[in-house]
């Protein structure tokens, strides 16, 4: 996995996951007296949190014992932090975050996302245990970049090659981001400047966007720009 993983241009490297629904689904949500919300503001930010405080609960308790058990960690291997509407999963060879927000777009929608972080134990994504643990969790890698690239170099080298590279990219007309299509590839490339994300279609292991991120990884071998930006 390691080596799977570019290393020289890259800070930092999580795996992101986001699921959803409505705020009035959830449990802490009582149709006689509460409204839904129709902005985001502390306010609003701080119901969510008690509304959703069941449910964090409960997910981060669920992760703490598959965590514990499923790798066979000790007391002193693992700890669970909750502070509605958060929680972080503390391990000793990784990191997960758990975080409910109001979507900012639809603010009677929420947005559950998780980040796996800190994994300092590259093997272990590797494993059967691991995987079973995170399957179908995560849906993004994102690469923090050391030194950062210029979006706008990046959108040019991707329309400079010709049609036959197979590679298209979308941006608004500031140019504060770029995604890249791969032809064949399940997955976009978002650039931020600061970052590179790989977005898959759907969810997966870390183990699995892994091998889905060396299909990416060889498409931008067509150019060493490219290649240099993902390396």
């Amino acid at each position: 996995m390691s080596a799977a993983l570019p290393s020289s241009i890259v800070a930092e490297i999580e795996f992101v996951g986001r699921t959803g629904g409505l705020v009035k689904a959830l449990s802490g949500f009582k149709k006689s007296h509460h409204t839904v919300p129709d902005a985001i503001t502390p306010a609003t930010q701080a119901f969510l949190g008690k509304l959703c405080a069941e449910e964090l609960t409960e997910a981060g308790e669920a992760l703490f014992q598959a965590v514990r058990s499923g790798l066979n960690y000790k007391r002193k291997d693992v700890s669970l932090s909750l502070s509605s509407p958060g929680a972080v999963l503390t391990a000793k060879d990784f990191s997960v975050e758990l975080a409910y927000a109001l979507e900012a777009g639809d603010p009677a929608r929420y947005t559950l996302t998780q980040w796996l972080r800190e994994l300092r134990n590259a093997e272990l994504a590797e494993t059967e245990e691991f995987a079973a643990i995170f399957a179908g969790k995560f849906s993004e890698i994102s690469f923090a970049l050391k030194k950062g690239v210029r979006v706008e170099a990046v959108i040019d080298i991707i329309e400079a090659l010709d049609d036959e590279a197979g590679m298209s990219v979308t941006y608004p007309s500031d140019c504060a981001e770029c995604v890249i299509a791969v032809a064949g590839v399940d997955a976009q490339v978002r650039c931020t400047g600061a970052s590179l994300d790989v977005v898959f279609t759907r969810g997966g292991s870390p183990r699995e966007l892994i091998a889905g991120f060396a299909a990416v990884r060889d498409a931008f071998s067509i150019s060493r720009e490219l290649a240099g930006l993902i390396g």
